[in-house]
Protein backbone atom coordinates (compact mmCIF):
# COMPACT_ATOMS: atom_id res chain seq x y z
CA UNK A 1 0.00 0.00 0.00
CA UNK A 2 1.11 3.36 -0.93
CA UNK A 3 1.04 6.05 1.82
CA UNK A 4 3.80 8.62 0.24
CA UNK A 5 2.46 11.90 -1.86
CA UNK A 6 3.06 13.42 -4.60
CA UNK A 7 6.79 14.49 -4.38
CA UNK A 8 6.70 17.25 -6.83
CA UNK A 9 7.43 19.31 -3.58
CA UNK A 10 10.63 18.15 -2.44
CA UNK A 11 12.07 18.40 -6.26
CA UNK A 12 13.53 21.72 -7.52
CA UNK A 13 11.62 21.47 -10.77
CA UNK A 14 12.42 24.36 -13.15
CA UNK A 15 9.44 26.57 -13.19
CA UNK A 16 7.61 27.16 -16.87
CA UNK A 17 8.68 30.88 -16.51
CA UNK A 18 12.33 29.29 -16.59
CA UNK A 19 11.68 26.73 -19.33
CA UNK A 20 9.56 29.66 -21.87
CA UNK A 21 5.98 30.10 -22.09
CA UNK A 22 5.97 29.66 -25.88
CA UNK A 23 5.48 25.57 -24.86
CA UNK A 24 1.84 26.53 -23.90
CA UNK A 25 1.50 28.17 -27.60
CA UNK A 26 -0.05 26.48 -30.72
CA UNK A 27 -0.63 28.06 -34.18
CA UNK A 28 -4.09 27.51 -35.38
CA UNK A 29 -3.15 24.56 -38.28
CA UNK A 30 -1.58 22.75 -35.19
CA UNK A 31 -5.39 23.64 -33.67
CA UNK A 32 -6.75 22.38 -36.37
CA UNK A 33 -4.40 19.65 -37.39
CA UNK A 34 -5.12 17.94 -33.86
CA UNK A 35 -9.25 18.47 -33.72
CA UNK A 36 -9.56 17.14 -37.53
CA UNK A 37 -7.22 14.13 -37.46
CA UNK A 38 -9.62 11.87 -35.48
CA UNK A 39 -12.19 13.02 -37.85
CA UNK A 40 -10.47 12.26 -40.85
CA UNK A 41 -9.48 8.81 -39.67
CA UNK A 42 -13.10 8.28 -38.70
CA UNK A 43 -14.63 8.87 -41.79
CA UNK A 44 -11.62 7.04 -43.78
CA UNK A 45 -12.85 4.12 -42.28
CA UNK A 46 -16.31 4.02 -43.44
CA UNK A 47 -15.44 5.29 -47.37
CA UNK A 48 -12.62 2.39 -47.45
CA UNK A 49 -14.42 -0.32 -45.70
CA UNK A 50 -17.72 0.70 -47.87
CA UNK A 51 -15.41 0.05 -50.69
CA UNK A 52 -13.65 -2.98 -49.97
CA UNK A 53 -10.37 -1.99 -49.32
CA UNK A 54 -10.17 -3.06 -45.13
CA UNK A 55 -6.42 -2.86 -45.02
CA UNK A 56 -6.47 0.54 -45.24
CA UNK A 57 -9.73 0.80 -43.46
CA UNK A 58 -7.88 -1.05 -40.67
CA UNK A 59 -4.88 0.96 -40.69
CA UNK A 60 -7.08 4.03 -40.19
CA UNK A 61 -8.56 2.94 -37.09
CA UNK A 62 -5.54 2.21 -35.78
CA UNK A 63 -4.28 5.88 -36.62
CA UNK A 64 -7.32 6.76 -34.84
CA UNK A 65 -7.04 4.92 -31.96
CA UNK A 66 -3.63 6.07 -31.43
CA UNK A 67 -4.34 10.51 -32.20
CA UNK A 68 -7.46 10.27 -29.73
CA UNK A 69 -6.28 8.51 -26.51
CA UNK A 70 -2.82 9.86 -26.86
CA UNK A 71 -3.29 12.79 -28.49
CA UNK A 72 -5.84 14.94 -29.39
CA UNK A 73 -8.22 13.49 -26.80
CA UNK A 74 -5.28 13.81 -24.39
CA UNK A 75 -5.06 17.67 -25.31
CA UNK A 76 -8.76 18.38 -24.58
CA UNK A 77 -8.71 16.05 -20.97
CA UNK A 78 -6.23 18.80 -20.43
CA UNK A 79 -8.06 22.03 -22.16
CA UNK A 80 -4.08 22.51 -23.78
CA UNK A 81 -5.61 23.67 -26.91
CA UNK A 82 -7.20 27.15 -26.11
CA UNK A 83 -10.49 26.53 -26.50
CA UNK A 84 -13.82 27.82 -25.06
CA UNK A 85 -15.04 25.58 -22.20
CA UNK A 86 -18.00 24.43 -24.32
CA UNK A 87 -16.06 23.91 -27.14
CA UNK A 88 -13.67 22.10 -25.19
CA UNK A 89 -16.14 19.68 -23.44
CA UNK A 90 -17.81 19.08 -26.62
CA UNK A 91 -15.48 17.92 -28.74
CA UNK A 92 -13.88 15.85 -26.02
CA UNK A 93 -17.44 13.97 -25.50
CA UNK A 94 -17.92 13.54 -29.18
CA UNK A 95 -13.84 12.50 -30.46
CA UNK A 96 -14.48 9.51 -27.29
CA UNK A 97 -17.56 8.87 -27.96
CA UNK A 98 -17.10 8.00 -31.91
CA UNK A 99 -14.06 5.78 -30.07
CA UNK A 100 -16.42 3.86 -27.89
CA UNK A 101 -15.46 5.51 -24.92
CA UNK A 102 -16.84 8.02 -22.59
CA UNK A 103 -14.52 11.36 -22.84
CA UNK A 104 -15.67 12.43 -19.45
CA UNK A 105 -14.78 9.45 -17.74
CA UNK A 106 -11.37 9.69 -19.30
CA UNK A 107 -10.95 13.50 -17.57
CA UNK A 108 -12.06 12.36 -14.72
CA UNK A 109 -9.44 9.34 -14.30
CA UNK A 110 -6.71 11.19 -15.68
CA UNK A 111 -7.10 14.51 -13.94
CA UNK A 112 -6.89 12.23 -10.65
CA UNK A 113 -3.98 10.27 -11.97
CA UNK A 114 -2.02 13.45 -11.94
CA UNK A 115 -3.22 14.74 -8.44
CA UNK A 116 -2.68 11.30 -6.96
CA UNK A 117 -0.25 9.22 -8.97
CA UNK A 118 1.54 6.61 -6.95
CA UNK A 119 -1.31 6.80 -4.58
CA UNK A 120 -3.99 3.99 -4.52
CA UNK A 121 -6.87 5.88 -5.43
CA UNK A 122 -5.42 6.36 -9.10
CA UNK A 123 -7.13 3.63 -10.90
CA UNK A 124 -5.43 5.10 -13.95
CA UNK A 125 -2.25 3.88 -13.31
CA UNK A 126 -3.14 0.64 -11.44
CA UNK A 127 -1.70 -1.46 -14.55
CA UNK A 128 2.05 0.11 -13.26
CA UNK A 129 2.02 -1.90 -10.15
CA UNK A 130 0.83 -5.39 -11.74
CA UNK A 131 3.05 -7.99 -13.52
CA UNK A 132 3.81 -7.54 -17.25
CA UNK A 133 1.01 -10.40 -18.18
CA UNK A 134 -1.75 -8.96 -15.66
CA UNK A 135 -1.01 -5.44 -17.24
CA UNK A 136 -2.22 -6.88 -20.87
CA UNK A 137 -5.53 -8.95 -19.20
CA UNK A 138 -5.89 -5.57 -17.62
CA UNK A 139 -6.97 -4.13 -21.08
CA UNK A 140 -9.59 -5.98 -21.05
CA UNK A 141 -11.70 -4.32 -18.36
CA UNK A 142 -9.95 -1.25 -17.99
CA UNK A 143 -12.63 1.17 -19.52
CA UNK A 144 -15.14 -0.78 -17.94
CA UNK A 145 -13.55 -0.06 -14.67
CA UNK A 146 -12.51 3.85 -14.61
CA UNK A 147 -16.04 4.20 -15.80
CA UNK A 148 -17.96 2.49 -12.83
CA UNK A 149 -14.71 5.11 -11.02
CA UNK A 150 -16.25 7.95 -12.70
CA UNK A 151 -19.81 7.49 -12.11
CA UNK A 152 -18.99 7.27 -8.67
CA UNK A 153 -16.12 10.12 -8.64
CA UNK A 154 -18.14 12.32 -11.06
CA UNK A 155 -16.30 15.67 -10.04
CA UNK A 156 -19.22 17.53 -11.37
CA UNK A 157 -19.54 15.80 -14.66
CA UNK A 158 -21.74 12.69 -13.86
CA UNK A 159 -24.26 13.78 -16.64
CA UNK A 160 -21.91 13.86 -19.31
CA UNK A 161 -20.66 10.78 -18.43
CA UNK A 162 -24.11 9.10 -18.69
CA UNK A 163 -24.87 10.44 -21.57
CA UNK A 164 -21.56 9.32 -23.00
CA UNK A 165 -22.10 6.45 -21.61
CA UNK A 166 -25.63 5.66 -23.33
CA UNK A 167 -24.56 6.57 -26.43
CA UNK A 168 -21.52 4.22 -26.76
CA UNK A 169 -23.96 1.48 -25.83
CA UNK A 170 -26.38 2.72 -28.56
CA UNK A 171 -23.56 2.55 -31.18
CA UNK A 172 -22.74 -0.84 -29.89
CA UNK A 173 -26.19 -1.72 -30.67
CA UNK A 174 -26.70 -0.27 -33.48
CA UNK A 175 -23.71 -2.18 -34.91
CA UNK A 176 -25.09 -5.63 -33.88
CA UNK A 177 -28.48 -5.03 -34.84
CA UNK A 178 -27.31 -4.16 -38.83
CA UNK A 179 -25.25 -7.70 -38.32
CA UNK A 180 -27.41 -8.68 -41.08
CA UNK A 181 -27.48 -5.94 -43.41
CA UNK A 182 -23.80 -5.12 -43.61
CA UNK A 183 -20.36 -5.61 -41.01
CA UNK A 184 -18.75 -2.77 -41.65
CA UNK A 185 -20.50 -0.93 -38.08
CA UNK A 186 -19.39 -4.31 -36.04
CA UNK A 187 -16.20 -4.45 -37.69
CA UNK A 188 -15.09 -1.00 -36.72
CA UNK A 189 -16.49 -1.43 -32.83
CA UNK A 190 -14.84 -4.59 -32.57
CA UNK A 191 -11.64 -2.13 -33.99
CA UNK A 192 -12.00 0.12 -31.72
CA UNK A 193 -12.29 -1.83 -28.65
CA UNK A 194 -9.32 -3.90 -28.94
CA UNK A 195 -7.78 -0.56 -29.85
CA UNK A 196 -8.44 0.29 -26.33
CA UNK A 197 -7.31 -3.00 -24.95
CA UNK A 198 -3.16 -1.89 -24.91
CA UNK A 199 -4.12 1.15 -23.09
CA UNK A 200 -2.85 0.07 -19.33
CA UNK A 201 0.08 -1.17 -20.76
CA UNK A 202 1.16 1.58 -22.99
CA UNK A 203 0.09 4.69 -20.82
CA UNK A 204 0.80 3.00 -16.90
CA UNK A 205 2.81 -0.25 -16.63
CA UNK A 206 5.39 1.32 -19.30
CA UNK A 207 6.22 4.59 -18.12
CA UNK A 208 5.45 4.26 -14.39
CA UNK A 209 7.84 3.23 -11.45
CA UNK A 210 5.47 3.88 -8.77
CA UNK A 211 8.11 2.45 -6.27
CA UNK A 212 10.76 5.33 -6.79
CA UNK A 213 11.51 8.11 -4.57
CA UNK A 214 10.17 11.09 -5.82
CA UNK A 215 8.16 12.72 -8.99
CA UNK A 216 11.19 12.75 -11.33
CA UNK A 217 11.86 8.89 -10.95
CA UNK A 218 8.50 7.91 -10.50
CA UNK A 219 7.94 8.09 -14.07
CA UNK A 220 10.41 6.75 -16.85
CA UNK A 221 12.59 9.28 -19.02
CA UNK A 222 13.06 7.76 -22.61
CA UNK A 223 14.92 9.06 -25.01
CA UNK A 224 16.47 8.06 -28.73
CA UNK A 225 15.64 8.35 -32.11
CA UNK A 226 14.44 5.04 -32.07
CA UNK A 227 11.94 5.09 -29.00
CA UNK A 228 10.51 8.11 -30.84
CA UNK A 229 9.88 6.24 -33.90
CA UNK A 230 8.16 3.53 -32.38
CA UNK A 231 6.46 5.98 -30.32
CA UNK A 232 5.52 8.78 -32.66
CA UNK A 233 7.26 11.19 -30.91
CA UNK A 234 4.97 10.68 -27.81
CA UNK A 235 7.40 9.47 -25.41
CA UNK A 236 7.20 12.10 -22.94
CA UNK A 237 5.75 10.96 -20.56
CA UNK A 238 7.71 12.34 -17.39
CA UNK A 239 7.90 15.28 -18.94
CA UNK A 240 4.12 15.37 -19.41
CA UNK A 241 3.84 14.85 -15.58
CA UNK A 242 5.76 17.63 -14.47
CA UNK A 243 3.96 19.84 -16.61
CA UNK A 244 0.90 18.69 -17.91
CA UNK A 245 -0.63 21.88 -19.37
CA UNK A 246 2.27 21.93 -21.86
CA UNK A 247 0.13 20.70 -25.37
CA UNK A 248 1.47 17.49 -26.84
CA UNK A 249 2.80 18.79 -29.99
CA UNK A 250 5.41 20.89 -28.13
CA UNK A 251 7.00 17.47 -25.76
CA UNK A 252 9.71 17.65 -27.62
CA UNK A 253 11.15 20.74 -27.02
CA UNK A 254 9.76 20.80 -23.41
CA UNK A 255 12.32 17.69 -23.36
CA UNK A 256 15.14 19.03 -25.02
CA UNK A 257 14.89 22.07 -22.68
CA UNK A 258 14.90 20.17 -19.71
CA UNK A 259 17.57 17.73 -20.82
CA UNK A 260 20.16 19.84 -18.55
CA UNK A 261 18.13 19.61 -15.23
CA UNK A 262 17.70 15.96 -15.93
CA UNK A 263 21.43 15.63 -15.84
CA UNK A 264 21.85 18.05 -12.69
CA UNK A 265 19.83 15.46 -10.71
CA UNK A 266 21.42 12.64 -12.01
CA UNK A 267 18.13 10.96 -13.90
CA UNK A 268 19.12 8.44 -16.56
CA UNK A 269 16.95 7.93 -19.87
CA UNK A 270 16.15 4.69 -21.30
CA UNK A 271 17.43 4.03 -24.60
CA UNK A 272 16.40 1.13 -27.39
CA UNK A 273 19.71 1.20 -29.41
CA UNK A 274 19.75 5.00 -30.67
Amino acid sequence: MHNMKNSNSTLDIPKLAELGFDLLELTMYQRIRTICLPFICFFSYWFFAWYGFWIIAFLSLVVMSFVTYGSTSHDLVHNNLGLKRSTNELLLSVIEAISLRSGHAYQVVHLNHHARFPLDDDIEAEAAQMSFFRAILEGFVFQFRIYIWALQNPRGRLSWIIVEGIVVSLIILGAIFVIPFTVIPIVYVGLMIAGSWIIPLITSYVPHDPQAIDAAHQTRLFRGTMLRLIAFDHLYHLEHHLYPNVPHQNWSRLAQRLDPWFDRIGLKSIRFWF
